[in-house]
């Protein structure tokens, strides 16, 4: 979106607020970091002094159980002091503007705010107002983006797939309202992925997707069929406005994983989730509890993403 505003004048991450614009080097830093982190959890104490000082603050504008524990666990491992934010009795309800909430938050010496919020663009917003030392992570904003997510589903992918070089990727679902899909195209596209499909029915697709580089299929069969990695979106009624479908069976017949239609992929495709899952509208339980899921690999894998997007950014 505006890769300048992330990047130091000599080329480090100053803030991650969308993968778009990002090269190559710096993704690809941040997966390697996110593998030096992985033993961390293994350990008997799982802490590392990295960030021992360093004041970090969750503002989830937006609810989030999975993602802002996540980054709450990645940050106290980093052994960072960590304050969320009760949007419901915070100032915010009594009608601060965003603004003056994070000016009033930065003077209790914040080092890094991570942000989640349903209006798109909050976050680069805040990160044109923060002083100089302050970082601020995305953790999504509107349909926009949802960098630290896309940033773990690579890192999962890597794991089981070695290199993206050779891949065929399909992304089935919700693309209309998904900021994790966007996260997702940039940087597979980024990373070197030779294709990356998308299916959906029409909508559910953003009229400008095809810009992004990706294949459109609107029908399962052809959209899966040799591919080697699988990302199952979730139906986000929340943001639907209007009858996009006509129903949540209908949906689960046409565009549902199921293990039929998982045969049409590679025998060795792997499948992910972003979550929360719907069992039966976008995902069987049958796949989703399968061999080839790797859907809860990816919520670990998403503690060390997120302790290496925090490490770099505190160390720039």
């Amino acid at each position: 979106m505006i890769p300048n505003l992330q990047l130091t004048e000599d080329g480090r991450l100053r803030h991650l607020l969308t993968l778009e614009g990002l090269p190559a080097r710096i993704l690809t830093q941040i997966l390697d970091t996110a593998e030096s982190f992985i033993s961390v959890a293994e350990r008997e104490v799982k802490k590392v002094p990295l960030l021992r000082g360093k004041a970090i603050f969750n503002l989830f504008f937006e609810s989030s159980t999975r993602t802002r524990t996540t980054f709450e666990i990645a940050a106290k491992r980093l052994s960072a002091d960590v304050v969320n934010l009760n949007i419901a009795t915070s100032a915010q309800s009594k009608g601060e503007t965003l603004l003056d909430t994070v000016a009033n938050l930065s003077a209790m010496q914040a080092d890094m705010f991570v942000v989640r919020h349903a209006s798109s663009g909050a976050p680069h917003l805040i990160a044109r107002h923060v002083a100089p030392h302050i970082h601020v992570v995305n953790a999504g904003d509107g349909r926009c983006a949802h960098p630290t997510q896309g940033l773990l589903d690579m890192f999962t992918i890597r794991h089981f797939k070695g290199d993206f070089h050779n891949l065929r990727v399909t992304i089935v679902g919700d693309l209309l309202h998904s900021r994790v899909a966007r996260s997702q195209i940039h940087a597979l596209t980024t990373l070197g992925c030779p294709e990356v499909r998308v299916v959906a029915p029409r909508t559910l697709l953003p009229r400008d997707v095809s810009s992004l580089g990706v294949h459109v299929h609107h029908r399962m069969e052809t959209g899966i069929r040799d591919a080697d990695v699988i990302i199952m979106l979730r139906l986000q009624n929340e943001r639907m406005q209007g009858a996009l479908l006509p129903s949540a069976g209908e949906y689960y017949k046409h565009w549902g994983l199921t293990p039929d239609k998982l045969r049409w992929a590679r025998p060795d495709a792997i499948v992910m989730h972003p979550g929360p899952m719907n069992r039966g509208v976008e995902i069987d339980s049958e796949v989703a509890d399968g061999k080839q899921a790797v859907i809860l690999p990816q919520v670990t894998f998403g503690i060390a993403v997120r302790m290496a997007v925090m490490s770099i950014l505190a160390g720039n």
